[in-house]
């Protein structure tokens, strides 16, 4: 039998572990990753317009197309208003602060899909720079739209031309490590080799057949890989290949997962759509734009150049 004065320290044992265990720190569960960005389709994009609240931005090259008919909900930006010289280079990165202040004017922020589109086709290196960029904040829910405007519209879906009402955000004060090499990276990747330089321009700028800049070529070691070859027609429209193809054509140029990856072009548009396959699409873990691109490479007098089709050789 357990006397009173027993049972007494016994429930004050009880009442301080209880009390102990209700005090105890709760340690808090780490935020999740931001997720990657990835693609959209048509069919896809027209249910969430039904289910849920999406920002959707129009970045065509000429806003009289927007104009003249764009998606329901959706704002125009022109991709120029997010590029200027520096140091004289042309097209070269804004700020962060100049970043957000935009994108808050364009009413995106961290809690809704940002869903981006362009011509298609052509135009498809405009969404993926913007989608490079907002990556670069860490937003986690950015899409492109898979065919852009060019297959919305063969698939008789709703156009507007009236504007939507959007209301300033404010984006978050977010650190921006957009996935970038610098000129010194990319030189020492021409010499050395510790990563895979990939020209995303046509062929014959590539070759050095074309090109505005003062100096035509390509960075010595590059492997040529435009852009456009990333597609395959659908009826009258462009959309992405197959995982499966696109990896295939990749590797069997010996640009690998294993290898860390630099792309570049003339103004990081491009680029920015092989980065996107490569490692959104195709999960490489180390791809990186080279933003000064041949528009910086080729005014260096000091900076080498090959000429022709030197890759097919390596």
């Amino acid at each position: 039998m357990i006397g009173p004065v027993r049972r007494a320290g016994l429930f004050g044992l009880s009442l301080i572990l209880a009390c102990a265990t209700r005090a105890a720190p709760i340690k808090p569960e780490p935020a999740p990753p931001a997720k990657l960005p990835s693609l959209v389709s048509t069919k896809q994009l027209a249910a969430w317009q039904q289910e849920q609240r999406v920002s959707l931005i129009d970045v065509r090259s000429d806003v009289f197309t927007y104009l003249a008919g764009h998606l329901p909900g959706a704002v125009y930006l022109n991709t120029e208003t997010m590029r200027a010289s520096e140091r004289g280079i042309p097209s070269q990165l804004l700020s962060s602060r100049a970043y957000r202040d935009l994108f808050s004017r364009l009413g995106l922020s961290f809690d809704t899909p940002a869903v981006i589109y362009s011509a298609g086709e052509t135009g498809n290196i405009d969404a993926t720079f913007l989608a490079w960029l907002l990556a670069g904040f860490g937003h986690p829910r950015v899409y492109v739209l898979n065919g852009g405007y060019f297959k919305w519209q063969l698939e008789h879906r709703l156009v507007v031309q009236r504007y939507p009402q959007v209301y300033e955000a404010s984006f978050p004060v977010a650190p921006f490590r957009p996935e970038r090499a610098s000129l010194e990276d990319v030189r020492r990747a021409s010499v050395t080799g510790d990563a895979v330089l990939v020209d995303a321009r046509p062929r014959e700028q590539y070759e050095g057949k074309a090109g505005a800049q003062m100096r035509r070529g390509h960075i010595p070691g590059a492997i040529s890989h435009y852009w456009q070859d990333d597609l395959t027609r659908v009826g009258f429209g462009h959309i992405w290949k197959s995982p499966a193809e696109l990896r295939a054509g990749y590797e069997e140029q010996g640009i690998t997962p294993d290898k860390s990856i630099i792309a570049y072009c003339n103004s990081t548009s491009e680029a920015s759509h092989v980065h996107f396959t490569l490692r959104y699409l195709l999960g490489y873990q180390r791809v990186r734009i080279y933003v000064g691109s041949w528009t910086e490479w080729a005014e260096r007098a000091e900076l080498p150049v090959e000429v022709g089709n030197v890759d097919l050789d390596r």
